[in-house]
């Protein structure tokens, strides 16, 4: 489960990083970029290394 949310985070943050901050897709791949750094921070990730948006 930890290895998938983290792969997703990872994911995610390629796709952030080629899409336009002012679309809608950018603002839902924002929330889901929250929900996934809360998970992996209360499972004990520390996310400094993986975390290149850091919004």
């Amino acid at each position: 489960m930890l290895q998938r949310n983290i792969e997703e985070f990872s994911r995610l943050q390629d796709y952030m990083q080629s899409c336009d901050k002012e679309t809608e897709a950018y603002t839902k791949m924002k929330k889901r970029y929250k929900e996934l750094k809360v998970i992996l921070t209360a499972s004990g990730i520390i996310l400094t290394e993986i975390d290149y948006i850091k919004e």
